[in-house]
């Protein structure tokens, strides 16, 4: 153990939310007698994370700076044969940035939320689950085990599910929230099962005493087939991230999720939740390494939701879910890095899309506030001279997500492109196309959204349905204004500077260290000598400024360009142009509204074959052959029997007597017809 990180001020780190949570669900909620108000509940429960933020942050700076580590086991719950149930903490650089991005993103999301719930009636309650979520996610990254890990992955989930149907009044909210469940239920089956696989074979669920077997592992078929048994440890291992992260074909939950309030929508879909299962496959790098077809399959479903996902973006009109989708898109884009054996990057651009995205979602908050709830785009425009510091914050995303020079999201972006451009693997070409077509896509529906809403002509007072985009109607009181849009209150807009900061130089300061230097030393294994991607990255860069000044000649930067010059054509020049594309390919764009009909697949192929299957299984399993074969017809034959035997044991003495006699004359009789 390292002199400089203690186990006790670990420990605070996700015990300090915990409290928080703890405290203000227990006694701030109707459950436990409402006897704190407001004031108290997000006091505590901002304290607690803060506590969080800065010992985050000092653990960070003796990991860079000392180069101190921590691997030790906090608490041992059981040991069953040989193997170890423990909780237990592994702080390197990998975890060490991981606390930092959740605690302050978490902060933000925590400030944030006193301006924005502030009409609420679960006020309270959805600070207490916030904060539930904050103590998951720590406990998630910082774990040193599986078992750990797997907690975190589940309580997440949990906490997700409660805070996407926040407002469990809406039908709307509760389908979206078992909807997520049940997919990540189908994720984290095949999770569960490569843990499984891990504890079976390596007989630990340590990571490190797993990843030293690693190798022996590598060397192991699948029983009854041919597989190697760490390719399908790898598989299902990413299965799970496939639920959490939203990858094709389980991305299905995360658009709906926008059904609950805006602050969740950055904290848990855009900077911290969806991003476990990238966390995940780059802490199980020397697992993974091992795999080439593993992490082929990776390449080619991170290129598919990168591409596709962002081509659902494009026809969207509610400003949540333009920004979900680029969510999902960029989901994609870490995904393949990861395939790329680009770990490094992947959680590179995890850490840069973390800041710019919850900025947007809560710019898209902002601007929900200031047009009183209204969250269709169309019925929008002109709201920059209304909201200028939201407007400039908002813009300062767009840029960093589309992948500007010298924004935070160019240096991981492009980064991805390369490492895709520089791997070897099956499926590397097509992801490379995918990508590289993913930026004229981002850059197209950031602006087109961008455009919509704060710039041309004021539509907000136009809207024919206005009250069918009320994200909280029945909390609305318009916050006492008119009907002309109004900048947010400070406690809002204040997170929005504060995420617009490091959206824009993050990527300069850290780019260095974090794929090129020894930031994750020991903590992300790439081998070398058979995935050439990083090495190649290495020997290309020449620092922070030449790359930005290289970016503006290369091929994503001019893609980029040109998204944003076509969606300032047809949006602010000549905005008759999107009806007429719309008219012309009517095909494409109902499969695109239709979100390539994967929901009516899943509903009516999925969901009936498994509900025809289950009731198959009731009526002639259950039903005729445990119940009434197995069960109910073993006593019907016991009774059946019991009741001839009865018959014949009646207990009177004639009885027997007859019975003698009677037995008498068929034994003489048989003797004497059939013996002589």
């Amino acid at each position: 153990m390292s002199a400089t990180l203690s186990a006790s001020t670990l420990l605070a780190v996700p015990l300090a939310p915990l409290v928080g949570a703890v405290v203000a669900g227990l006694f701030g909620t109707k459950f436990g007698g409402d006897h704190i108000g407001r004031k108290v509940t997000h006091s505590l429960t901002i304290l607690g994370v803060l506590v969080a933020f800065i010992i985050s942050a000092m653990t960070l700076k003796s990991v860079v700076a000392d180069g101190a580590r921590f691997n030790e086991t906090i608490y041992e719950w059981m040991t069953v044969g040989g193997l170890k149930m423990e909780v237990g903490f592994l702080i390197d650089g990998l975890t060490a940035m991981m606390m930092c991005v959740v605690t302050f993103v978490s902060l933000m999301v925590h400030i944030y939320t006193i301006g924005y719930m502030e009409e609420d009636d679960g006020y309270n309650r959805f600070f207490a689950y916030i904060s539930l979520f904050t103590f998951s996610m720590l406990m998630l990254v910082m774990s040193n085990n599986m078992l750990q890990l797997f907690f975190g992955w589940e309580a997440v989930g949990l906490v997700s599910y409660l805070l996407i149907g926040f407002w469990f009044n809406r039908p709307t909210a509760i389908f979206a929230n078992m909807k997520a469940f049940l997919v990540n239920r189908v994720g984290d089956f095949g999770f569960i099962l490569g843990i499984g696989l891990i504890a079976a074979y390596a007989g630990t669920l340590n990571y490190g005493e797993a990843f030293a077997k690693a190798n022996t592992l590598a060397g192991i078929t699948f029983p009854g087939t041919e597989w190697m048994l760490i390719t399908v440890i790898c598989i299902c291992l990413f299965i799970g991230a496939m639920g959490k992260s939203a990858q094709f074909p389980l991305h299905v939950w995360l658009p709906d999720s926008m059904e609950g309030p805006t602050p969740i929508s950055a904290l848990i879909h855009a900077a911290t939740m969806v991003t476990a299962g990238i966390f995940m496959v780059a802490r199980m790098s020397p697992l993974f390494e091992l795999s080439d077809t593993a992490l082929s399959f990776i390449l080619v479903i991170g290129a598919i939701t990168a591409l596709f996902m962002g081509f659902l973006g494009i026809i969207q009109n509610d400003i949540k879910r333009v920004v979900a989708y680029s969510t999902l898109s960029q989901l994609g884009y870490m995904t393949v890095a990861l395939g790329a054996s680009a770990y490094s990057v992947a959680v590179f651009h995890l850490m840069t899309h973390a800041f710019f995205k919850a900025l947007l979602f809560l710019g898209a908050g902002s601007v929900i506030i200031g047009m009183h709830h209204n969250q269709d785009i169309r019925w929008m425009g002109g709201v920059r001279k209304y909201m200028p510091i939201t407007w400039i914050t908002s813009l300062l995303g767009s840029l960093a997500l589309i992948g500007t020079p010298f924004f935070a999201g160019f240096y991981s972006k492009d980064s991805i492109i390369e490492a895709v451009h520089e791997s070897h693997l099956w499926g590397a070409n097509f992801a490379y196309y995918a990508v590289l077509a993913g930026v004229f896509i981002t850059a197209f529906y950031s602006f087109r959204m961008y455009f919509l809403v704060f710039h041309g002509e004021e539509r907000y007072d136009q809207n024919p349905d206005a009250h069918h985009h009320d994200e909280h109607a029945e909390h609305d009181d318009d916050h006492g204004h008119g009907h002309k849009p109004h900048e947010s209150p400070w406690v809002v807009w204040l997170p929005l500077v504060l995420l617009a900061i490091p959206s824009v130089v993050i990527g300069f300061m850290t780019i260095e260290p974090m794929l090129f230097g020894e930031f994750f030393k020991n903590a992300i294994i790439v081998d070398g000598t058979r995935h050439h991607a990083m090495k190649e990255l290495e020997e290309a860069f020449h620092g922070p400024v030449a790359m930005a000044v290289h970016g503006l000649t290369a091929p994503p930067f001019w893609l980029a360009l040109a998204g944003v010059v076509l969606s300032w054509y047809m949006y602010m020049i000549n905005p008759a142009l999107p009806a007429a594309i719309k008219r012309a390919f009517g095909p494409i764009y109902r499969l695109l509204e239709n979100k390539y009909y994967m929901d009516w697949f899943n509903e009516n192929v999925i969901a009936r074959a498994t509900r025809a299957l289950g009731t198959g299984l009731w009526k002639g399993g259950d039903q005729a052959l445990i119940d009434g074969a197995v069960v109910n017809g073993s006593w019907k034959v016991v009774g059946r029997v019991s009741g001839v035997v009865r018959w014949m044991q009646s207990g009177y003495i004639y009885h027997y007597a007859f019975a003698m006699l009677l037995g008498i004359f068929i034994l003489m009789t048989y003797f004497v017809w059939f013996k002589r």
